[in-house]
């Protein structure tokens, strides 16, 4: 009669290890996530396009430049941001999806703008130009970075900002604050800290208005 206790003792280190695997991911991820109770809508970092003052309506956009529907949403923003200058505060956050390959590229790229204090050019030029490199399944970095040439930056501080880590640590730093907030899609918009759900294009305008 033959035994099997080999292949049960090879299918229960299986398990262990299976189980150990799983133990060791759950801790890094718990130790990973976001804490809802320290998020904050805006940090003293967040970028910020208008200001209208303390007492100002504050709208947030968590965005993704690749995002077909941020770009869709774009001129609407840009509509609201005139009509109501002198009263709203708008801040710009990142949430680049993991589903496009240049949603970090670029965000990179207009965090590296920022710190030559031209974060909203940037801004501006990804939007008008997502059509030319949305979607691409190749890294579109060097496109970018000849949008901050004709920006005329600094291309030495740009390129350093670029390759310094602490630069996409800035922008993976809005996606996880965005995840505790409980953002999952993009745009994601708060005003006054709270969350608008978006399902015609007038229900950001109707949030400003009723916070007004």
């Amino acid at each position: 009669m033959k035994t099997t206790t080999k292949p049960l003792l090879v299918t229960a280190a299986v398990l262990v290890a299976v189980v150990l695997v799983g133990l060791v991911a759950f801790l890094v991820n718990r130790a990973q996530a976001p804490d809802p109770a320290a998020a904050a809508v805006v940090r003293a970092d967040s970028h910020v396009l208008d200001d209208a003052g303390a007492d100002a309506v504050t709208v947030v956009e968590f965005l993704d430049f690749e995002c077909e529907a941020c770009g869709a949403y774009y001129p609407v923003v840009e509509e609201l941001r005139q009509k109501y200058a002198g009263q709203i505060t708008y801040v710009v956050r990142y949430f680049p999806l993991p589903g496009h390959f240049n949603s970090t590229h670029s965000a990179v790229a207009v965090e590296a703008a920022a710190q030559q204090g031209r974060f909203e050019e940037m801004y501006h030029r990804l939007f008008d130009t997502q059509s030319a490199w949305g979607e691409a399944q190749e890294s579109r970095a060097d496109l970018f970075r000849d949008y901050a040439v004709d920006l005329d930056l600094d291309m030495a501080a740009y390129d350093a900002a670029v390759a310094d880590p602490a630069t996409e640590q800035r922008v993976r730093a809005d996606f996880t604050e965005g995840r505790a907030l409980g953002v999952g899609s993009t745009p994601t918009f708060f005003v006054d800290g709270q969350p608008v759900v978006i399902e015609r294009w007038n229900d950001l305008e109707t949030a400003i208005q009723a916070a007004l």
